[in-house]
């Protein structure tokens, strides 16, 4: 790689790396590796950007000290690990979420909330003479959060892997640790409390902040990218819906549909005659539009009411927008 080429630190294992690979193949970024076992590549759409795959957590300190301009991690080991270099440039690539929760063993029936959890803590502290064990990766969050709420006795015992099973064994009281379905939790006998949950957490981008001031390349790649992010996840909010109407005109048939709030689309149909060498005298107009994909069913039998012959849904791959509001956001906050 040049020396002046903007590095992107993308995960090379764990839960979101192959899911990060899609996301960008699907953004029209696809990662070129040329060696499996090489833990560099590319993206031949965005010249002058290399690839450096890193652990989820390498990504991070690599985009925190500079080593690296730009990377994909997971948004609850920025908050585990808050640097002052480090900026969360797109929170939420809509993949890869998980919750980051206090659970506590499901025996423990009158224990729901954290206020409970509290009189469990006073409780021990009282009887035993001794602290709330807390088993956990996430020691920054876990102790902030039991402090916000209050409890103050307790100790963290730092774990990797296989949290769940600390209270069972016994070296661990409660756990702090990631879900996303719960079902661990519920194998390993434990409950989440219904007011822990400490971080909603996703796929994010971030950017060395020293960086994306003073080089304009650095700047210029997460623009592009931020283009591609959100566009593409604009889009898969829509469908593009191709329908037959007949009418007496294009603006009647236009009127007819932009009358339902659900098939007026992004700027309103376009309308366009469709030549029938067979033409009965009937003239009929070809509609497109863009409409949200929860609306298709609804929107499908309204056109159904109106005439419609036949509904053709297409996947919409990107909506760009006058300008990416990421990056938008993103040069407000370099400018203050």
């Amino acid at each position: 790689m040049s020396s002046e080429t903007v590095m992107l630190a993308l995960p090379s294992k764990g839960a979101i790396a192959e899911p990060t690979l899609s996301f960008l193949k699907d953004c029209g970024l696809r990662v070129h590796k040329p060696n499996e076992r090489q833990y560099t590549g590319s993206i031949p759409a965005v010249p002058g950007l290399g690839v450096l795959f890193q652990r989820v957590k390498d990504v991070l300190y690599k985009v925190s000290d500079g080593t690296v301009q730009l990377g994909i991690t997971g948004y609850d080991v920025v908050c585990e690990n808050p640097h002052p270099d480090l900026v969360v440039i797109h929170p939420a690539l809509d993949y890869g979420h998980c919750r980051l929760v206090v659970a506590v063993p499901e025996s423990w029936v009158d224990v729901e909330s954290v206020s409970d959890l509290s009189d469990i803590a006073s409780d021990l502290r009282r009887d035993q003479q001794r602290s709330l064990r807390v088993a956990t990766t996430y020691t920054h969050l876990a102790r902030q959060f039991l402090h916000t709420n209050g409890i103050h006795h307790f100790t963290i015992v730092r774990a990797e892997g296989a949290i769940e099973a600390a209270p069972t064994i016994g070296y661990a009281d409660i756990i702090v640790d990631l879900v996303q379905t719960g079902t661990t939790l519920r194998e390993n006998h434990l409950k989440p409390l219904d007011d822990g949950t400490i971080v909603e957490a996703q796929a994010c981008l971030v950017g060395n902040l020293h960086a994306l001031r003073n080089n304009p390349e650095t700047l210029a790649a997460a623009q592009i990218l931020l283009e591609y992010f959100d566009a593409a996840l604009q889009g898969k909010r829509y469908r593009q819906l191709t329908v037959n109407i007949c009418g007496v005109s294009a603006e009647q048939v236009a009127r007819q549909v932009a009358a339902n709030s659900l098939t007026q689309g992004l700027q309103g149909p376009t309308i366009a005659p469709i030549y029938d060498g067979n033409s009965d005298g009937k003239q009929w107009y070809t509609v497109t539009i863009n409409i949200l994909a929860k609306d298709v069913l609804l929107a499908v039998n309204y056109l159904r009411e109106i005439g419609s012959s036949q509904v053709v849904v297409s996947p919409v791959n990107f909506v760009f927008q006058s300008e990416s509001p990421n990056f938008a956001r993103l040069k407000q906050f370099l400018n203050k």
